[in-house]
């Protein structure tokens, strides 16, 4: 089968489409025929090997035809034996390792149904991107109802499924990005929106009750200033490096207002919920570009730009 590899550090050179093995499967897993999946800023990571830690997963020094991405939806080839709820020919989305691929061994646990009518590649977009936005906003931030909540990065990936969640939370949304994606940001559920290349949010008088930090740039003392009294912040960024990592780390243990920096943990139940939104259109996935699996690189290099608009997705024929 066909995958995309990794064999270096630093910039998509090193990224390339191999043929390798396809995979077998263990009693907990299903065997998926890939229809899509999409890009996230943990491949970005992945592919210039900063914060420097991901080293020690994808391959140390370098890494030897590491398989990127973690998206899926597609279609059951093949069930385990311990799984008794799925078959062949069903309709699923979720995540697993090795996702940039024509067929992937998932655990039950890292799946859901599709829900009808949502498209291979609009399902492709929100697994790790919504339920990092879920488990940040409801888990390390206790989001409530009638909060203020600013989202940092409010146009990417998570942060497109970040306002939307804080909405149907009950919150009153704020989203930072630049000035042209303020219009998108509105038409997904943001009361106000600041453009920060000409504002700077760190001095306004506003305070929120969370801030959820997607873009990693702004030190978190000039952060903590537009906190209420008993605010949350949530980071949730490797984009600032290790250095950043290190300060979330560091701020997490020594200040009551900021949650420290945590990965999103993929389960069935999260899994289930945001397929229950997604049908009832609580949420939406927003595509932003659409590549064919051997154009990989390039999709991940459009991530690169920041141009993008919630996700970039790769289809898989």
């Amino acid at each position: 089968m066909k995958a995309i590899v990794q064999n270096g550090y630093g910039t998509t050179e090193h990224v390339s489409v191999k043929e390798v093995e396809r995979p077998g499967i263990e009693d907990d897993q299903v065997l998926v025929k890939v229809r899509a999946s999409s890009v996230n800023a943990g491949d970005l990571f992945t592919v210039k090997g900063s914060p420097y830690i991901i080293r020690f997963s994808a391959g140390f020094p370098r890494p030897k035809d590491f398989i990127l991405g973690w998206d899926v939806a597609g279609v059951v080839e093949e069930v385990g034996a311990g799984v008794d709820d799925l078959q062949a020919g069903d309709e699923i989305f979720g995540a697993c390792e090795a996702a940039f691929a024509e067929y992937v061994a998932i655990k039950r646990t890292g799946l859901a149904r599709k829900p009808a009518g949502l498209t291979f590649e609009a399902a492709a977009a929100v697994p790790t991107a919504a339920l990092t936005a879920l488990q940040q906003l409801r888990d390390s931030g206790g989001i409530r109802e009638g909060e203020r909540v600013l989202v940092l990065g409010a146009a990417g990936g998570v942060g497109s499924f970040a306002v939307q969640l804080a909405k149907y939370f009950g919150a009153s949304v704020t989203g930072l990005c630049r000035a042209d994606k303020m219009e998108f940001v509105r038409s997904i559920g943001a009361e106000q929106v600041i453009d920060y290349t000409t504002e700077d949010f760190t001095r306004s008088r506003e305070r929120y009750d969370l801030v959820l930090d997607n873009i990693g740039r702004v030190s978190f003392s000039r952060m903590k200033r537009v906190l209420t009294p008993t605010g949350r912040l949530v980071p949730n960024s490797g984009h600032g490096g290790m250095s950043h990592v290190i300060a979330g780390m560091l701020h997490g243990m020594l200040s009551k207002n900021v949650t420290g920096m945590k990965i999103a943990k993929l389960n069935r139940e999260d899994l289930d919920l945001l397929a229950e939104l997604l049908q009832n259109g609580d949420i939406k996935p927003i595509i932003d570009e659409v590549f064919p699996l051997e154009e990989t690189a390039r999709a991940i290099d459009a991530l690169d730009r920041g141009d993008v608009k919630g996700k970039v997705v790769v289809a898989v024929r």
